[in-house]
């Protein structure tokens, strides 16, 4: 599987693609503007 990063992924579509792509089996790296949109991603 591929390894791929996802900027964007705290909400909306860009949360819906990794959790998609995590799904799937692929490692997913989240980016996230800052810390509290990064804890949102737990």
């Amino acid at each position: 599987m591929a390894r791929i990063l996802i900027t964007g992924s705290a909400q909306g579509l860009g949360r819906a693609a990794a959790t998609s792509l995590l799904d799937e089996g692929h490692q997913v790296v989240v980016h996230a503007r800052d810390t509290n949109r990064a804890a949102a991603l737990d």
